[in-house]
């Protein structure tokens, strides 16, 4: 199966109220993007995201830059970002490889958890590199021991991560690409991510238990707890 095959069923969901759900998580995750986005490049006059999916990351960088473009694997999901962003210039599938741009296009494009879905992730950064003088990339780091566990790795294989990414490992990709690292950032996600599938008082409960200690770690030793549960890592790189 082809990753455009892979993808299609992700956005081409017929239950009305399955579909509103999944947009609303994405929407939810496209909110804490954002602020990451802003936090390491706060203004832009052009900018690219590739892999784009269904537009929620764009919209909800709405008024962050006068210019938006957005590129994407799979047609369904295209479709869908369409109907977000009408004002949007363009918004395109793709062919996943090359970005149909000039070289130096865009102030800043932006690969949010999409190189952890790509079986060779660097000529993607590359071609990033190619159309942009910036490039903003997210990962989840699941190089933990709690994403190692069987459950959470047949999890992520359902939704097609291919990487288990270190934050050392996509520094050795940045850097292999021959961009220069600016900034960064990793964040435990905010307890409504974690209680977002919560569905009883007892798992909610739960859910808030987890991100108070999560987020306790993270604000004590930031790093060290990488070892132990996912955080998401965004990282800005420009070409020298």
């Amino acid at each position: 199966m082809s990753l455009r095959e892979f993808y299609a069923p992700h956005y081409t969901v017929t239950d009305p109220a399955e579909g509103e759900r999944l947009g609303r998580w994405r929407a939810l995750g496209a909110a804490n993007k954002a602020a990451h986005v802003a936090a390491l490049h706060p203004s832009a006059g052009a900018v690219v995201e590739i892999g784009c999916g269904d537009g929620a990351l764009l919209a909800a960088l709405r008024g962050f830059a006068p210019v938006f473009d957005g590129f994407e694997l799979s047609a369904p999901a295209a479709s869908l970002a369409r109907k977000t962003l009408p004002d949007a210039r363009r918004i395109e599938p793709f062919d996943g490889a090359e970005v149909p741009a000039e070289d130096g296009a865009y102030d800043l494009a932006i690969l949010s958890h999409v190189l952890e879905h790509v079986p060779v992730p660097r000529p993607l950064l590359a071609e990033a590199a190619r159309v942009a003088r910036a490039v903003l990339i997210e990962v989840p780091l699941e190089d933990n021991r709690s994403a190692a566990r069987p459950g959470k790795r047949a999890e992520a294989a359902s939704i097609g991560h291919l990487h288990f990414f270190s934050r050392a490992a996509v520094r050795e990709l940045v850097d292999g690409a021959g961009l220069v690292r600016e900034a960064e950032l990793t964040d435990p996600l905010p307890r409504a991510h974690h209680a977002f599938f919560a569905s009883t008082l007892g798992a909610r409960a739960a859910a808030t238990a987890k991100w108070g200690l999560r987020a306790a770690a993270h604000r004590v030793a930031p790093q060290s707890c990488e070892a132990w549960f996912t955080v998401h890592y965004a990282v800005l790189a420009r070409r020298p």
